[in-house]
C-alpha cells in the first residue's frame, strides 16, 4: 500500500511541473492551427534543393503534431507537389519537438534543453532532407496539388471558436493518451529505479546513448511524453546525451512511422529517414556529453529536485492539474460516448458506403482521410472514425479503387466494404 501511495504521489508531482505550460502549449497550438493558412505550405516545399528542406523544417518545428500525426501530413505533401526531400525534413522535424513540447522541456529540464531541442529537430531535419532530394531520382512534378488541413469544426464558424476546439478537444485527445502513458511510465521509474542507477551500473555516455537508441526506435512517445521520462532518467544519472537521443529518436521514429515510410515513399527514403536521426540524436548527444558543460544541463535537473515547484505557486500548478485532467475527460467522453452524427440518405439516387480503413489513430489522421476522400467525387458526406476503423461515404458513382488506391498513399490500409 505504501508504494502505491508513493506512486500516485510522485504522479501527481509530475503532474503538476507539466500541467501550466502543457495548457500555454497547446493555446499555441491552437493560435497555430488556425490563424497560420496551412494550405500554403506546399508552394515552399516543391523545389529539390536544400531550400525546401530547411523550409520544410521551419514550418515543421513549431507544429504540435506528434508522430502518429505526421505521418499522414508528410506523405499527403510528398502526393501533392512536395519533394521527398522537403517531406522527410518535415517527418523528421515535427514530431521531435512542438510548441507544447518546448515549453514542457523548459519547465522540467529547463533553458538549455528547451532551447537546443528545437536546434537539433531543425537541424536533423534540413540534413534527412538534403540527402533524399540528392539521392532521389524521380522528377518533381510540374504540377502542385494544393492540400488543404481543415478543422472538424466548419470554417465559417468564429476563429475563437475553432481555435479553443483545436487547442482543448481535437489536440488534447490525439495526446493525452501517450501524455499519460508517458507520466505513468515516468512516475514508475522514478520509484523503482535507485537513484545514480546509470552511473553506477552503466558508466559509459556512449553505452547509454547506443541503449537508448535501441529501446527508442520501435517504440512510440510523443513529445510532449517523452519529457518527464527524460527528466526522471537525468535524475537517475543518465548522461544529458543520452537523455536528448531519448528526446530525438523516441518521438521521430516507431514502428508505424517506419512501414509507413517505407511502403510509401521508399526504402531509399527510409533508410535516409532514420540515418539522419540516428547519426543526429547521437552526434549532438556526444556534443553535450564531451563538449558542453555538464553542468549546464543538469544543475537545473538537481534544483528542480531538491525545491520543487520553485518557479510557480503550488496552488497554480495544481489547479492546473485538475483543468487538464478535466479536460482530458471531455476529451474521451467525447471520442467514446457522444456519438457523432451518421449519414442520413434523404436522397434515394445516393449510394451509402461503410468500408473498414485501419492505420487511423487521432482526429489529423480523421481531417486527412476526410479531406482526400472528398476529392475523389460528388459526395454528399465523408466520415471517418478513428475509433472504429471505418470510413463512411454517401455519393453518386463512388469508385471503390480510386478511394482504395488514396487511402494506401496516405499510410493507411483499406480493408473493404462492411456495408451497403
Amino acid at each position: 500500500m505504501e508504494i502505491i501511495k508513493t506512486y500516485f504521489a510522485e504522479l501527481l508531482k509530475l503532474s503538476n511541473e507539466m500541467s501550466p505550460y502543457l495548457l500555454l502549449g497547446f493555446l499555441f497550438a491552437g493560435l497555430l492551427h488556425v490563424y497560420i493558412k496551412q494550405e500554403k505550405i506546399t508552394k515552399y516545399l516543391g523545389g529539390k534543393n536544400l531550400k525546401s528542406a530547411i523550409n520544410a523544417a521551419l514550418i515543421g518545428v513549431p507544429l504540435p503534431l506528434c508522430s502518429c500525426g505526421v505521418i499522414p501530413t508528410g506523405v499527403s505533401l510528398s502526393k501533392n507537389g512536395a519533394s521527398k526531400g522537403a517531406s522527410v525534413s518535415f517527418l523528421i522535424s515535427t514530431p521531435q519537438t512542438g510548441v507544447d513540447s518546448i515549453l514542457v522541456t523548459y519547465s522540467m529540464l529547463g533553458l538549455p534543453f528547451a532551447i537546443l531541442r528545437p536546434i537539433v529537430a531543425f537541424v536533423s531535419g534540413i540534413f534527412g532532407g538534403a540527402v533524399t532530394n540528392a539521392f532521389d531520382k524521380e522528377n518533381v512534378e510540374e504540377e502542385k496539388k494544393e492540400i488543404k488541413f481543415e478543422n472538424t469544426i466548419s470554417e465559417k464558424s468564429p476563429k475563437f471558436k475553432r481555435f479553443l476546439n483545436y487547442a482543448f478537444v481535437e489536440f488534447l485527445q490525439d495526446i493525452s493518451k501517450w501524455l499519460i502513458i508517458g507520466l505513468a511510465i515516468a512516475a514508475l521509474i522514478s520509484i523503482i529505479l535507485p537513484d545514480n542507477f546509470f552511473t553506477t551500473y552503466i558508466n559509459s555516455p556512449i553505452l547509454s546513448m547506443l541503449i537508448i537508441l535501441v529501446a527508442s526506435i520501435p517504440l512510440y512517445v510523443c513529445a510532449t511524453g517523452s519529457v518527464p521520462i527524460a527528466a526522471v532518467l537525468l535524475m537517475k544519472g543518465l548522461s544529458p546525451g543520452a537523455a536528448l537521443v531519448f528526446l530525438m529518436a523516441g518521438p521521430a521514429t516507431n514502428a508505424a512511422t517506419i512501414t509507413v515510410i517505407g511502403k510509401s515513399m521508399g526504402k531509399r527514403t527510409l533508410y535516409t529517414y532514420l540515418a539522419s536521426i540516428i547519426l543526429g540524436s547521437l552526434f549532438f548527444g556526444i556534443i553535450i556529453d564531451y563538449v558542453l558543460p555538464s553542468g549546464l544541463f543538469t544543475n537545473f535537473i538537481n534544483h528542480t529536485n531538491h525545491n520543487h515547484n520553485s518557479f510557480l505557486p503550488e496552488w497554480f500548478s495544481l489547479s492546473s492539474t485538475i483543468i487538464l485532467g478535466l479536460l482530458i475527460i471531455n476529451g474521451y467522453l467525447r471520442k467514446y460516448f457522444f456519438k457523432e452524427k451518421q449519414i442520413t440518405n434523404n436522397n434515394f439516387n445516393m449510394e451509402t458506403l461503410k468500408l473498414s480503413v485501419s492505420g487511423m489513430t487521432c482526429n489529423h489522421c480523421k481531417m486527412t482521410v476526410e479531406k482526400n476522400v472528398s476529392k475523389l467525387g460528388k459526395f454528399e458526406s465523408v466520415i471517418a472514425n478513428p475509433v472504429t476503423n471505418t470510413l463512411e461515404i454517401q455519393g453518386e458513382n463512388i469508385n471503390l479503387k480510386t478511394i482504395e488506391e488514396t487511402i494506401e498513399q496516405l499510410g493507411y490500409k483499406y480493408n473493404g466494404v462492411i456495408s451497403k
